[in-house]
């Protein structure tokens, strides 16, 4: 259930959601998209930068939803009081109140509509900036999204005068959390420099991948073959238990063996393979990497690998199962995407019940 709005309204008394305060600009951090991966990123992100700066940092956040970002404010000056964390009603006004900008979208329309050249949007607010203003504003974009959208976007914003980078992320939500994230940025090596110093706040590992786009380039390979080693490990255990194996014993089989890998080792898709980690399958994968959004990365990988000549059986073979995963069970959607254990044991059940104990045919 949302906030209520009285509870809005009180929040909107002590933080503008309007108008954020603009004579601290260089003083100000904005963050776009408070999602799963963004709520998390953009609290250690603030905490962080507000602790180093001895309390005189500021803040403005935005959100499609307002009640997420009122949220996030209330919840955040619970923990710091005092803390200056504003609510701006639209990407724009994030702009005009902040030298930097951080935007953690869900994929690639979302990019667009959020630095549009209409108004309410990122670029006419920095073209509405002083000549200064505009060349001390850095934008990041750490969206998993197409790769020539991401170019696009850092091509017109460069053209402003401003510095951008494309800097997506790996480590999921626990990272996120945990500030252990991996960052991949894309974008000129003056930009690298100058964003490192902001990402080692919310991520353990700056990686410098090259020009714009080459971020994306890498988050999206790595994520394939995350895509790929889930399934993989989703029906090595549901074999594992069907040929009497205890789940535990497999997993640690697997995690000191060759097949070792973070599917296996973090987000274990069986209850109690992990007795010291909670993966999400032991919140029936709630709070992980959404199925739909794991889709939406194997499709970014195929199709760009139609797009340069690139044969990708296993990452086709992949997005075909999510596709499938999601339009059987369409409650999977929004689940940890190693859901897909779930959707199988189901399909495997099924097969028991009607006496066809053999392997069902689904890639």
């Amino acid at each position: 259930m949302g906030p209520t709005a009285r509870f809005l309204a009180s929040v909107s008394r002590s933080y503008s959601t309007h108008s954020p305060n603009v004579s601290s600009r260089h003083h100000t951090t904005a963050f776009i998209g408070l999602g799963r991966m963004g709520y998390e990123m953009a609290f250690n992100l603030f905490s962080r930068t507000l602790v180093e700066s001895g309390g005189s940092a500021h803040f403005v956040v935005c959100d499609a939803k307002e009640e997420s970002a009122a949220l996030f404010v209330n919840n955040f000056h619970h923990h710091f009081p005092g803390a200056r964390v504003e609510v701006a009603s639209s990407p724009s006004d994030a702009v005009v109140a902040s030298e930097t900008i951080v935007t953690m979208l869900p994929s690639s329309p979302h990019v667009q509509k959020v630095y549009a050249t209409e108004a309410g949007g990122i670029l006419p607010a920095l073209r509405s900036l002083s000549q200064g203003d505009i060349a001390s504003t850095l934008c990041i974009d750490s969206t998993t999204l197409d790769v020539e959208v991401a170019r696009d976007v850092a091509k017109e914003v460069n053209k402003t005068g401003a510095m951008m980078v494309d800097a997506p992320v790996s480590g999921g939500v626990a990272g996120a959390k945990a500030g252990t994230l991996s960052f991949l940025v894309g974008g000129t090596k003056p930009a690298f420099e100058r964003v490192s110093p902001i990402l080692s706040r919310i991520g353990k590992r700056i990686m410098y991948c090259g020009p714009s786009g080459a971020g994306l380039a890498a988050k999206i390979c790595n994520n394939m073959v995350l895509g790929v080693q889930q399934i993989a490990i989703a029906e090595a255990m549901l074999l594992g238990q069907k040929l009497g194996l205890e789940p535990v014993v497999l997993a640690d089989v697997i995690n000191h063996s060759t097949g070792a890998c973070w599917s296996s080792s973090v987000n274990n898709p069986v209850p109690g393979a992990l007795p010291d980690k909670e993966p999400p399958c032991t919140r029936d994968f709630e709070g992980g990497f959404a199925t739909s959004l794991m889709l939406k990365d194997m499709g970014l990988a195929t199709e760009v690998g139609d797009l340069v000549g690139c044969p990708l059986p296993m990452g086709e073979a992949a997005e075909r199962m999510y596709k499938e995963v999601i339009e059987a069970e369409p409650e999977l959607a929004n689940k940890d995407f190693s859901s897909v254990y779930k959707y199988l044991r189901l399909t495997a059940d099924e097969e028991s019940r009607k006496g066809r104990p053999g392997q069902s045919e689904r890639i």
